[in-house]
């Protein structure tokens, strides 16, 4: 069931917020990352009168990175609204026509310590969002999600792009960082099933435990 959006965004750790679930992104957890170098929206909230509130009282949006395709919603209310620049990977720039967009290939800086990176597979221009922060924060979009037990896997569905390359960009995360700095995913959908955690906690370890070979033999869910 989705959150109703009339709900306030929730810290996860200081100055990173969660947005409810939004229903126009089929589910999508948005987060917001406060910072004195400007303010990054991550993912697209439901644009709602509380949401806009909130983040006119954090200060605007400098940057708007969308993780992924399914991400996108009212992108150009968003910008129009706080005159911030959108960053996406250049395989997808071309879903947002008449906008003024900032396209990367591997990766996007934001701000030192903050940095988005490509992992394609769950969609073509599939990223994820790391900040230097409480050990090493990922936003993971829909690249990794929690499964019914809380534990942070590629999902692998229908419509997914290229399961071996989403399979492959997992592997690439492990050897991008170690378990001293990446203590915490935030995944951008699926949040229910964290059973009232903020955060999927020892992302490293539970990471490289997963068995990627038997992973790239799992059929499509729905």
């Amino acid at each position: 069931m989705i959150s109703s959006p009339a709900k306030l965004p929730r810290p996860v750790f200081e100055e990173v917020y969660a947005f409810p679930p939004n229903r126009d992104t089929l589910g999508g957890t948005a987060y917001f990352v406060r910072s004195p170098q400007g303010n990054l929206l991550i993912d697209c909230p439901a644009w709602d009168e509380l949401n806009q509130q909130f983040l006119q009282e954090q200060g605007g949006v400098r940057w708007l990175m969308l993780t992924h395709r399914g991400a996108i919603a009212q992108v150009q209310e968003i910008q129009a609204a706080f005159n911030c620049e959108v960053v996406i990977q250049e395989q997808e720039a071309y879903l947002l026509p008449g906008l003024t967009v900032t396209a990367f290939h591997h990766e996007f800086v934001f701000f030192p310590g903050c940095y988005a990176f490509w992992t394609c597979g769950h969609t073509p221009g599939s990223a994820c969002v790391y900040a230097d922060r409480q050990g090493g924060v990922l936003f993971t979009g829909r690249h990794l999600l929690p499964n019914q037990q809380g534990e942070p896997v590629p999902l692998r569905v229908s419509k997914t792009f290229h399961w071996r390359r989403q399979v492959e960009s997992v592997r690439g995360v492990c050897d991008r960082f170690s378990s001293e700095t990446l203590h915490h995913l935030c995944p951008g959908a699926n949040t229910g099933f964290l059973r009232g955690q903020r955060s999927i906690d020892r992302a490293y370890e539970r990471l490289t435990a997963l068995d990627l070979e038997a992973l790239l033999e799992l059929k499509p869910g729905l």
